[in-house]
C-alpha cells in the first residue's frame, strides 16, 4: 500500500481518486497535481515508483495545506473566532449550525440525537 504524507492511499484505484484520500486534496487538487508532475491520473496507485511517491509527496507539502498542517489551520481559525467572541464562535462553542440553517427542526448532526422533554400534564390528569 503506498503512503504519502503519512497516510496510505488505495493501491487498487487510480491515482487522481487515490490522491483525494489525503486530507485537504480533492478531485481538482489531484488532477493539478497529476498534471503539474506529468504522471498519467489513470494510472494505478499501486504502479507508482519511490521517486514518483517521493515527488508527489514533496510537491503537495510545499504548494499546498494538507493533512496536519491544515487541521492545525483549521482548528486556530475556530479557537480564533472563539476567543473574540463573535456569533460565529458563539455557534462553534455551542455545537450549533453556523452556517444560519434552521434550527427549529433539522440540524440533527451538529445537535446529536434528540433530547425529550416531558411534557405539561394536562388540567384533566391532575383530578
Amino acid at each position: 500500500m503506498p503512503r504519502v504524507i503519512g497516510v496510505d492511499i488505495p493501491p487498487n484505484k487510480r491515482l487522481e481518486i487515490s490522491l483525494t484520500y489525503i486530507y485537504g486534496v480533492g478531485n481538482t487538487t489531484a488532477k493539478k497535481v497529476c498534471k503539474t508532475l506529468n504522471l498519467d491520473p489513470g494510472l494505478k496507485a499501486r504502479d507508482l515508483t519511490e521517486e514518483q511517491l517521493a515527488a508527489i509527496a514533496s510537491h503537495l507539502q510545499k504548494e499546498y495545506a494538507v493533512e496536519g498542517t491544515l487541521r492545525r489551520q483549521i482548528a486556530a481559525n475556530i479557537s480564533r473566532l472563539r476567543d473574540i467572541g463573535c456569533y460565529r464562535g458563539s455557534r462553534h462553542r455551542r455545537g450549533l449550525p453556523v452556517r444560519g440553517q434552521r434550527t427549529r427542526t433539522n440540524a440533527r448532526t451538529r445537535k446529536g440525537p434528540r433530547k425529550t422533554v416531558a411534557g405539561k400534564k394536562s388540567v384533566k390528569g391532575m383530578k
